[in-house]
């Protein structure tokens, strides 16, 4: 059984990010943020690294820590022949509860590769009620699922 890509794509992780963090070009701004997502999901800092532009990439590419990544939805995305944006938010759980960030991100195509140059996030703290949906992305009611 394949498992399936953690960008919620609906492909499995080998045919879809997996490819990308193995090596293959992105071809697309939104194609190289789902694999960053997957990549932070996943905790692969050197595919992290490896897509920063080197004019912005951090020294250092941490790991998530007790962080955990619930979901992603692509809420816009566009790009020219060498510049790119996608806005997206992805969902996240860590000590503080579930949280959303929500950030324009920039693109730029150098060398034959798709390369994060930054983005503009905000993060906001989620507070669902028992009968809403479960931010962790199960799709249950939050008093049945991450509320226990």
């Amino acid at each position: 059984m394949t498992r399936p890509c953690p960008c919620q794509s609906g492909l499995a992780y080998t045919t879809c990010c997996g490819l990308y963090h193995r090596g293959a070009s992105a071809p697309s701004p939104e194609a190289l943020m789902r694999a960053r997502y997957s990549a932070y999901v996943l905790n692969e800092t050197a595919f992290l690294k490896a897509s920063w532009h080197a004019d912005t990439c951090p020294t250092e590419v941490t790991p998530n820590g007790d962080l955990r990544w619930c979901g992603l939805i692509i809420t816009a995305h566009e790009h020219a022949s060498e510049r790119g944006r996608v806005h997206f938010q992805a969902t996240y759980q860590d000590a503080g509860g579930f949280a959303l960030l929500d950030e324009d991100a920039r693109f730029v195509f150098e060398a034959g590769h798709w390369l994060y140059l930054d983005g503009t996030p905000s993060v906001s703290r989620l507070r669902p009620g028992r009968n809403d949906a479960c931010p962790c992305g199960s799709k249950r009611k939050f008093k049945k699922c991450c509320a226990r």
